[in-house]
């Protein structure tokens, strides 16, 4: 049976033979214009992040038409296949909605965003690049919402085609429904990536569902080219890719149809239509279209088939590599820890709000850290001292991706070399997208202490994309070697200076919290070292901290460490009183450690806790630290 009468059994009219096809009733065809022209472009432009810039394109009438369709070597050469769609890249469904909304700024390695982006330009188009800044490495691009403007103006007259083809037969979208803008960031360093944020207070007056309805993606036509320049006709093609409907909707294709397909496939089919069959596997049924032989088990295709194993039908793109499924994702990275699910919900009211108040004054404050029992941080000073066990260890990377920021300071900056990042399965780098759940190290070192090289360790985690580059706060007027600023600046990390100093020439926590807070970091951890804590734990300084999670190992360290023992405080008579007490407070065996979690409260002068001074908290008097004490000794016994 010919290619024809298939697609007509199938539902699909033929107006004419193939090879003189008319162009479609459907907005595709511009985008299968667009495509089509890009062959001729240098490799820089077809990775650009919005190729109707780089391309001829008319902005009311759609692509310019290439001199020759015909001419095989001007198609493009599909850069995905079915494989695409059959093993699709993780969370796409999610990733493509994230991208829609732009809710919060979303920061993607450089690879991520060009393999997730084409996913939603159905969505955004590039109205203009607001250029590179003075040292080349960054490069903005303002997009807006396909809705902003409409894809067609009639003309009383449209010009005549070349060669005698048919006018094409446009539909008018209507513009101006939707305000929605975003910029994209190019940033280059060390670990190149892109920064997508909202521009402007606007919201999208539709939902993605309503984008995919009008128009398609590049991915999923690119996809519906390629299968049918393997030699399959249409209807199969359509066939195949509708079998896995939930696939298919996660990649934007809920509402593609047959004549999307033929729109994609246009160009090459005037050459090569009437070598066109359908999938090994599937044959023409009369009244049910294209369906599987009887014999072919469940699979998307016959176990014995695979139609990356059949070769393109036009020669010139004969030698186009088309890549096999992909490998099974490798195995999580030996230093990834994972925190189980159940062992979570005692931490949650003790965790960040999800929605931060506004304006943003000062950012949430977690003090967390780990001891011995007889509060010891470290063995001795500058000895990196381990305390916690598996299990714990992997509690303090959860509670780090629940936070924006983490801070030490530059005693243990210079004493652990650490990499002050999230190793958790969902955090960027160990299997998370982009820098998802990684913290934004933060190093006081007022007096630029910390010398930082390509060998030390957080340079290192930031260039192999599994941490992000440090802030370090310095103290006002000190002086800083410019190869220093230029290196941190190279890796994504910056000096912070503060304008003023404490008496006594100390920083003054609230203006670095203010600082902070101004710099968009919403919620902060502080882990130490001991001057760090021991400072946040006086009263003077209690104040800013919202939330205290403790891990206490069963060890003594003994005499002459780094111990967590606040300066005694006394009161207007000079008699001693306790510096803090904890409220709220929940003790939680974690493997051999046990957890305390607490809010802190300030203390009256009889040692019981009153709470902060924005509001009234209950007293937990003596029997309830009686009681807590007894589930902490039976925890550690």
């Amino acid at each position: 049976m010919s290619t024809a009468a298939l697609d007509e059994a199938n539902g699909i009219e033929e107006a004419q033979h193939l090879n003189d096809a008319a162009d479609s009733v459907s907005e595709q065809n511009a985008q299968s214009g667009v495509l089509q022209s890009k062959a001729a472009l240098p490799a820089a432009a077809l990775g650009s992040p919005d190729l109707d810039t780089v391309l001829d394109v008319d902005s009311a009438n759609g692509p310019v038409e290439p001199a020759d369709e015909s001419n095989t070597e001007e198609l493009l050469v599909p850069k995905r296949d079915i494989n695409d769609l059959r093993f699709p890249p993780p969370h796409l469904a999610d990733i493509r909605w994230r991208l829609f909304e732009v809710r919060e700024p979303i920061e993607l390695k450089i690879d991520e965003f060009e393999h997730y982006w084409p996913y939603t330009d159905n969505v955004w188009v590039r109205q203009h690049r607001a250029g590179t800044d003075r040292s080349g490495r960054v490069t903005t691009d303002y997009y807006a919402c396909r809705l902003q403007r409409p894809t067609y103006t009639p003309r009383k007259a449209d010009p005549t085609r070349p060669d005698g083809k048919p006018l094409r037969k446009k539909q008018t979208r209507e513009g101006g429904t939707c305000q929605m803008r975003i910029k994209t960031v190019r940033t280059e360093g060390a670990c190149p990536k892109y920064s997508i944020t909202k521009v402007g207070d606007h919201e999208h007056t539709h939902d993605l569902d309503h984008m995919d309805r009008i128009k398609r993606n590049t991915v999923v036509m690119e996809i519906a080219r390629a299968e049918v320049m393997k030699g399959f006709m249409p209807a199969s093609v359509f066939t195949i890719m509708s079998e896995d409907e939930e696939k298919l909707a996660a990649a934007g294709g809920r509402y593609l149809n047959r004549n999307d397909v033929r729109n994609a496939s246009q160009a090459w089919r005037r050459t090569h239509g009437d070598q066109l069959a359908v999938h090994p596997g599937y044959k023409y049924d009369h009244g049910n279209g294209i369906v599987r032989e009887e014999e072919v088990a469940t699979g998307l295709l016959p176990p014995t088939t695979n139609s990356t194993d059949i070769p393109m039908l036009d020669p010139a793109l004969a030698s186009t590599p088309i890549l096999p499924p992909p490998v099974p994702a490798p195995p999580l990275d030996p230093n990834t820890l994972y925190f189980p699910p159940s062992s979570q919900p005692f931490l949650t009211p003790y965790l960040p709000p999800s929605t931060p108040p506004s304006p943003l004054i000062l950012p949430h404050i977690t003090l967390s850290y780990a001891t011995s029992l007889d509060s010891f941080l470290a063995i001795a000073p500058n000895t990196r001292t381990a305390l916690s066990g598996p299990i714990s260890k992997a509690l303090t990377h959860y509670l780090r991706t629940r936070h924006d920021a983490i801070l030490i300071g530059v005693g243990t900056a210079l004493a652990d070399d650490p990499t002050l990042n999230a190793r958790l399965p969902s955090a960027g780098g160990y299997g998370g997208l982009g820098w998802d759940g990684q913290p934004r190290p933060i190093v006081i070192d007022p007096s630029a202490r910390w010398v930082l090289t390509p060998q030390s360790a957080i340079l290192q985690a930031v260039a192999a994309g599994r941490a992000r580059a440090p802030w370090v706060i310095i103290a006002p007027g000190c002086s800083i070697d410019p190869a220093r600023l230029e290196l941190l600046k190279h890796y994504g990390g910056k000096y912070l200076g503060l304008p003023d100093l404490e008496k006594g020439y100390r920083l003054s926590w609230e203006a670095v919290f203010r600082a902070l807070a101004a710099e968009g970091v919403r919620s902060l951890m502080v882990e130490g070292g001991g001057v760090v804590i021991n400072e946040l734990l006086q009263p003077e300084y209690a104040r800013f901290v919202s939330s205290v999670v403790v891990t206490v190992a069963p060890t003594y360290l003994g005499t002459g460490g780094v111990v967590v023992c606040p300066t005694r405080n006394v009161d207007v008579m000079g008699r001693p009183r306790p510096v803090v007490r904890f409220r709220d407070v929940r003790w939680e065996q974690v493997g051999e450690d046990v957890v305390m979690c607490g809010k802190v409260g300030m203390v009256d002068a009889e040692g019981a806790g009153f709470g902060p001074v924005s509001g009234p908290v209950p007293v937990r008097g003596g029997e309830a630290l009686v009681e807590d004490l007894e589930r902490a000794a039976r925890f550690t016994t």
